[in-house]
Order: C-alpha cells, then sequence, then structure tokens
C-alpha cells in the first residue's frame, strides 16, 4: 500500500506515520508539505492508493489542492484530515470529491477503520457531522423527496441508502443479496438519476434532497 501524507506539520506528520503504518503489513509513505510538491508526487508516482489531506495547508491550500486531485485524478481516493468538524466544511469536502473526512481529534482505532472503509470503496463521514449537518433534514414547509420522484427503483433506493451509510458495494452486495454487477449497474443509475459523477457526490445530493430513504434491509 502507498500511500502520499499531505500536511505542512513534520510533527503531524511523524505522528502519522506511527499510525498509518498499522493499514497493512507493508505501507509505503510519501510525505508532502504544500498542495503544490503533492500533485507532483501524484504525477510522479501513479501507483498511490490513497491521499491523505490536510485543509489547512499553504499556497494552494487544501481545498484547491483537492479540487486539483479530483480534476486530474478522479478515481485515486482521498480523505481529509482536518481541525474542524463543521458540517459545512465536511460537505463542501465531499463536494469536491473526497472520499472521507477525518477530524483530527479523532482518535487511532477511528482514524484507521475511516481509512479501511475508503480503501475497500466506502465513505466516511464523521458522525457528529451527520448528526448536526442541516442536509439530513427536508426543507422547511416541504414534504420529503421520494426516490420515486427522481425515477429511482425501489432497488436502487435500496443500495442507495446503504451508499448513504458509507457501505462499499461488496458489503452492500451481502446486505441486499446482490452481485456486484447488479449493484453497480444500479449505483450507475443512480449518479444519473442524482446528476452525480461519484459516489460522494451522489450521497451529498441525497442528504440536501432530504430523501426519504429506506432503511437500507433486503426486501422479500
Amino acid at each position: 500500500m502507498k500511500i502520499l501524507l499531505v500536511d505542512d506539520h513534520p510533527l503531524i506528520r511523524e505522528a502519522l506515520h506511527h499510525v498509518l503504518q498499522q493499514l497493512a503489513d507493508q505501507v509505503e509513505l510519501l510525505d508532502a508539505s504544500s498542495g503544490e510538491s503533492a500533485l507532483d508526487i501524484v504525477e510522479q508516482h501513479p501507483d498511490l492508493d490513497l491521499v491523505l489531506l490536510d485543509l489547512g495547508l499553504p499556497g494552494m491550500g487544501g481545498s484547491g489542492t483537492l479540487n486539483s486531485l479530483s480534476r486530474s485524478h478522479p478515481q485515486l481516493p482521498v480523505v481529509v484530515l482536518s481541525a474542524t468538524d463543521d458540517p459545512e466544511v465536511v460537505t463542501h469536502a465531499l463536494e469536491r470529491g473526497a472520499m472521507g473526512y477525518i477530524p483530527k481529534s479523532s482518535g487511532k482505532d477511528i482514524m484507521l477503520s475511516a481509512l479501511r472503509l475508503v480503501m475497500s470503496g466506502g465513505i466516511y463521514v464523521p458522525q457528529q457531522a451527520l448528526q448536526h449537518s442541516p442536509i439530513d433534514r427536508p426543507r422547511d414547509g416541504m414534504r420529503r423527496v421520494t426516490p420515486h420522484d427522481l425515477g429511482l427503483t425501489e432497488r436502487q433506493a435500496d443500495v442507495l441508502a446503504l451508499m448513504v451509510q458509507g457501505k462499499p458495494n461488496k458489503q452492500i452486495c451481502r446486505e441486499l443479496n446482490l452481485a456486484e454487477g447488479t449493484v453497480k449497474v444500479h449505483v450507475t443509475g443512480i449518479l444519473r438519476a442524482l446528476n452525480a459523477s461519484n459516489r460522494t457526490q451522489a450521497v451529498v445530493a441525497a442528504g440536501r434532497l432530504g430523501l426519504d430513504l429506506p432503511p437500507g434491509a433486503p426486501r422479500k
């Protein structure tokens, strides 16, 4: 596993080195202290598996770096590491293409679990951000939008409900007793219905609409 760690504080990078070594038996870590140097390293190492990105970077900043990575390397998972868990900041990071968001106040076990989830194809959002985020509530005076309103089938609604919970395709397959190819077809239909280009954008769009989703349990 090859990971790029982007943070302008050497002590934080050193501490994270010890934590990230626990992700797998063999972990190669690369460091960058700015967005510009991070983009150069990504170009030099096309076999990167993950980028862990601090938002408070000098120069082009973490948000600018995330935007550039999302445009030039959309298949490369980027997880934001930030000192804030403000729901708006979390939402904006996901909208820009981040596959996860880890507050720096998180413990080691939470960080490792979050990174493993992202590496398996899931999405990690801190629980405190979900609990206080306005995107999870319907707009005042309006009924909740239903999956049917968007043209989604019942099975697509089930898949989307599990996507919103951050679950990767393989876990969705197990919970809904579906083949992986079938789940991928459903995900494609969901992205199209929500006008999203990736899973994170779909999750954010579903939250902003206040979609009335099923609990994700298998239908008989």
